[in-house]
């Protein structure tokens, strides 16, 4: 038997906002998170430019302070974010769904990177005898799926996904299926990621996958002639998914419809997107096929993946047209909120599954900013810098990450 799944609760932490309400806002409103990086002055970083969590409150977002000091700051924010979306969809762990149904599905492209960085230095500068015995337990990137667990007693399915940029998209998907063939009522599903950091940076840098420019506004502008690289975010970004028959059996609202989910491999480049776009489509057009998209009938936004990198913005644009076909994709509306969050790598796949959902909620489509010199190469509808009011019927969330992965989820307005 199949199960139809639905989303009954969100919960963010953003550039934008660290409540559903502020991020929504400031999505809608065209509000750019990205500013220069604070904390780090005494590196001479190559890099001036990040989209940090600012004012994050950990005791707001039901964590107390042995949470935090036990804990990475990846997985504070995962569990900050799950905090919101539980409390958001009113579902109680022994009362309203069998603990043995409930599961954890959240990932981490990078995992407890502050928490190493930390630990190393103590080895080196101290000894191995210094190291934190919550070493391991802080830096795995599972943790922030066991954490979670543990807190809402979830002890059903428990599928912590690490997929770099296309993590939070993947956990998303494979939540999906889980409920809908059977292996569990409700799952807390998203990513997390908390990498805005002098290695990172570093290491992205010297692979030049980061832009050099220092103007906030200029820096993640996805799909422009003159873009030059992604701009690092954090946060997390998790999603309550439920089947319809628990979530209408406890009067859950209901924000959308999750309906259909696509994955695939380029297997061509560690980095670099396969040229042809074949893979990615398939991946699209899985999603949509498995969602019932009709082009007559439905009206379609698509949260991009959208990193505002050379190859990426280009090569995603062929993928939409190879997945829809020419006339399909230039009615279809696109967006990229990297645009104004930046990329928050293992976090941004969940973080745009909630805008998607949103999306279809409100008749909104957020829009992508800076866009004010279009590259020809993309050429369709990334509804430029302005919000637009639209009965959108059907959304999808594409995210591709490095080692070729390809992720899409795809939602139906409820």
């Amino acid at each position: 038997m199949e199960h139809r799944v639905v989303i009954t609760g969100l919960g963010v932490i953003s550039p934008v906002g660290n409540t559903v309400a502020e991020f929504w806002n400031n999505l809608t409103a065209g509000k750019c998170g990205i500013d220069l990086i604070k904390g780090f002055e005494d590196y001479d970083l190559p890099i001036k430019v990040a989209g940090q969590v600012k004012n994050f409150d950990p005791a707001a977002n039901g964590l107390d302070s042995a949470n935090v000091r036990r804990s990475d700051v990846y997985c504070q924010y995962a569990m900050a974010a799950a905090y919101q979306a539980m409390m958001d969809s009113g579902l109680v762990s022994g009362e309203n769904v069998d603990p043995e149904r409930l599961g954890t599905y959240i990932g981490s492209g990078i995992g407890g990177l502050q928490t190493f960085v930390t630990e190393t230095e103590k080895l080196l500068n101290e000894g191995v005898h210094r190291i934190s015995p919550l070493f391991i337990p802080m830096m795995i990137a599972n943790i922030a799926s066991g954490n979670v667990a543990i807190k809402f007693n979830a002890q059903g399915v428990c599928l912590p996904v690490v997929t770099a940029c296309a993590t939070g998209t993947h956990s998303a998907g494979e939540a999906y299926r889980a409920i809908k063939y059977g292996y569990a009522d409700a799952i807390i599903t998203g990513g997390a990621e908390a990498s805005v950091h002098p290695l990172a940076i570093g290491g992205f840098a010297n692979s030049k996958a980061l832009t050099r420019t220092d103007d906030p506004t200029k820096a993640s502008i996805p799909f422009n002639i003159n873009r030059s690289g992604f701009v690092m975010g954090e946060g997390a970004g998790v999603l309550i998914f439920e089947s319809l028959e628990n979530a209408q059996k406890r009067g859950a609202k209901i924000y959308a419809e999750v309906c259909g989910y696509g994955n695939s491999c380029d297997a061509h480049h560690y980095t670099a997107p396969r040229p042809d776009g074949i893979p990615a489509s398939r991946a699209m057009k899985q999603s949509l096929d498995e969602a019932g998209f009709d082009a007559e009938k439905d009206t379609l936004y698509i949260n991009a993946h959208g990193t505002s990198t050379p190859l990426n913005d280009k090569t995603e644009t062929a993928v939409i047209k190879l997945a829809l076909g020419e006339e399909v994709a230039r009615k279809a509306m696109i967006s990229s909120t990297k645009s104004m969050t930046g990329h928050m790598l293992g976090a941004t796949g969940a973080v745009e599954l909630i805008a998607s959902a949103l999306a279809l909620q409100n008749g909104v489509v957020p829009p992508t900013i800076g866009l004010t010199d279009p590259d020809p190469d993309c050429d369709l509808d990334y509804v430029p810098n302005v919000a637009r009011k639209a009965d959108v019927t059907v959304a999808i969330s594409n995210t591709l990450g490095f080692g070729g992965h390809n992720s899409c989820v795809a939602l139906r307005k409820w």
